[in-house]
């Protein structure tokens, strides 16, 4: 069990599919339609008594710039800790800091929020490779970040295929929607 989620829940695990019940104990802020202006209430879509795991938050207080933290400062984080994305998210919400620039271009990214525009065109094979892989008429992030590996595209260029086709994504990493 992860120091994060002392007096909670934790999201650290060894299989995807315990992630994915971990995941699921954990409330994003689309769920409870939280967005950048909520801040001061992240934390509140965690259970009563999560508190911040110290070791992770002070990575993060030295990453947080102009109130938020990068998405990809985020992974960095849980990268060199050897936790999941999803235990550094939980501590960016007990921290109050909303996360910037999603490496989907979904949110963050000041007044303009969304940098993602949609494609011109999906190829055919990325727009089966996408169909295949949705999840209740949704494209969970990790998926996009699968398929952008896979097909040797970048990750905003599966977030703007999935804007062209009408296709949502959905599960957040990091638990920001």
């Amino acid at each position: 069990m992860s120091d994060g989620a002392r007096g909670g829940t934790s999201c650290r695990s060894g299989s995807p599919r315990d992630n994915d019940r971990a995941f699921d104990s954990v409330l994003s802020r689309e769920e409870t339609g939280m967005s950048s202006k909520d801040k001061g209430k992240f934390a509140g879509k965690h259970p009563r008594g999560t508190v911040p795991d110290e070791k992770i938050a002070i990575h993060l207080r030295g990453q947080i710039m102009e109130g938020g933290i990068p998405c990809a400062a985020a992974f960095a984080i849980a990268g060199r800790l050897g936790i999941t994305p999803q235990e550094v998210g939980v501590t960016i919400d007990l921290l109050e800091a909303p996360i910037d620039e999603c490496q989907l271009g979904l949110f963050g990214y000041g007044k303009v929020k969304k940098k993602v525009k949609a494609a011109e065109n999906v190829p055919p094979a990325l727009h089966d490779a996408i169909r295949e892989s949705l999840v209740e008429g949704r494209l969970p992030c990790r998926s996009a970040w699968d398929l952008a590996e896979k097909s040797a595209v970048s990750r905003m260029d599966i977030a703007a295929a999935c804007e062209t086709l009408g296709i949502r994504i959905s599960r957040c990493q990091l638990g920001s929607f």
